[in-house]
């Protein structure tokens, strides 16, 4: 391997932020974060919305998660549900 070309791969903390549930996986990823794991370790951390913790295909339950207003955005760019409403009055 040549030196100095790859990233730092070290253990990292994922904290799901739906569940609060924390993962310690080694990982490339970077953060300003830092926390500090069961057995005393500071480590860095980085926060994701989704995990295998609160995925609807894991867990089973059906939940919609739409934390940016991802879907309104999309329909008023669109403009879906304005027909329906001007055919309506």
């Amino acid at each position: 391997m040549k030196k100095d070309i790859h990233p730092k791969y070290q253990p990292v903390v994922f904290m799901d932020t739906s569940t609060g549930t924390r993962f310690l996986i080694n990982s490339t990823m970077r953060s300003k974060e830092k926390t500090t794991w069961d057995d005393g370790t500071e480590y860095p951390l980085v926060k994701v919305e989704i995990s295998s913790a609160s995925h609807p295909f894991y867990t089973g339950k059906m939940k919609f998660i739409d934390s940016a207003g991802r879907v309104e955005k999309f329909t008023k760019k669109y403009k879906w549900g304005k027909k329906e409403e001007e055919t309506a009055k």
